[in-house]
């Protein structure tokens, strides 16, 4: 992935995911780019993360990723509840991470405390060329 690519596509992300939060009523997420790299071992295949911060009640709209995306996701801080595709959600707090397969739909994903802000990194092992990242589900 060329560096415009990345742009684009690390800009894509976080548009994406404001400009939903934008038409809820709950307070919105933060998307902040952390990093981007080629696998240079595994052609094709990027290693794409990024910060998302929720201020205390925020969520993030249901969403699915790339279609090649695998997203590993690590609380930095705080506690984030999360659902994806069927499985039971979940309350993950510091420490703790969960992954999502490609394809699948995040159903719930949100700051689990009313009064404490949360932090997430989500890493995506992704096709290079697969954008955008982050796709609202309607």
């Amino acid at each position: 992935m060329n560096s415009k690519s990345l742009r684009s596509c690390l800009l894509g992300v976080a548009i994406s995911l404001l400009a939903t939060a934008t038409f809820s009523h709950e307070p919105a997420e933060s998307v902040v780019p952390n990093f981007s790299h080629t696998i240079t071992n595994v052609p094709g295949k990027s290693l794409v993360a990024v910060e998302v911060t929720y201020p205390p009640g925020a969520a993030s709209p249901p969403h699915r990723h790339a279609k090649s995306a695998f997203i590993y996701a690590y609380v930095v801080s705080g506690a984030i509840e999360s659902q994806v595709d069927d499985q039971p959600a979940r309350i993950y707090t510091a420490g703790q991470s969960f992954h999502e397969e490609p394809g699948a739909v995040h159903r719930i994903s949100r700051n689990a405390s009313k009064s404490d802000p949360a932090k997430l990194l989500a890493v995506f092992v992704v096709d290079s060329d697969d954008a955008p990242l982050t796709v609202p589900q309607k």
